[in-house]
């Protein structure tokens, strides 16, 4: 029996590059079907929250996405550029933002044809791993939508030519999350139980095993 679960994420959050390749290898070990819900970051969707009030609330981010990484052993460096445009030194949020809607769309559109889940584990790796500056340039994201067995080009004037509707689909995404109880990313949500954190990865398998989760050669 195929269990099916939904993984809230975002573009600009180390933790949920952290977390989606994990859970994608998850997804191909277990008879587990995860959709991608892309939503707008916090520091789009309510600057209030994030980089303001104590400095330390960065600086602890900072500090601990690196150190997650490192024990983890999974490649990590701030992203060159940062999807979300902002002073980080001010803290100030750009009013032009170039990549974060365009790449929420391109997310969404993934999901429409079923691999959203590894396209944003092959663009989280081309952001965040540190293997590349520009990752928007020369042909990386081609070359990531190739791996998670996408088309560029056909994503890319979906994201342009219904960006409305794509849009539509992102804000319906982040009032699914609040409605499962949370309001941050990564949250995997399995049966209307959310799991926020890279950090609670073990115990959603964990749940997921008490409602039958079974390994896809069992």
């Amino acid at each position: 029996m195929t269990l099916h679960a939904d993984l809230f994420f975002s573009f600009r959050s180390p933790y949920s590059y952290l977390a989606v390749g994990r859970y994608r290898a998850m997804a191909g070990e277990y008879d587990l079907s995860i959709a991608l819900r892309t939503v707008l970051p916090i520091a789009i969707r309510d600057p209030s929250i994030l980089f303001t009030g104590s400095p330390n609330v960065g600086r602890y981010i900072f500090m601990d996405a690196a150190r997650s990484a490192q024990m983890l052993g999974i490649p990590y460096r701030w992203p060159r550029p940062d999807p979300v445009v902002q002073n980080l030194a001010t803290r100030e949020i750009a009013a032009d933002q170039p990549y974060i809607h365009w790449l929420c769309r391109m997310g969404q559109a993934a999901e429409r044809r079923g691999q959203g889940l590894a396209f944003a584990d092959e663009v989280s790796r081309l952001i965040w791993s540190g293997s590349v500056d520009d990752w928007h340039h020369d042909g990386h994201m081609t070359g990531a939508c190739d791996r998670a067995g996408l088309d560029f080009t056909a994503l890319d004037n979906e994201a342009q030519t219904d960006a409305a509707a794509l849009d539509a689909e992102i804000a319906a995404n982040q009032t699914a999350l609040e409605a499962a109880g949370h309001w941050g990313v990564p949250t995997f949500v399995f049966e209307g139980e959310p799991f926020f954190g890279q950090d609670r990865i073990e115990m959603a398998r964990w749940r997921m095993e008490q409602k039958g989760l079974a390994r896809r050669d069992a």
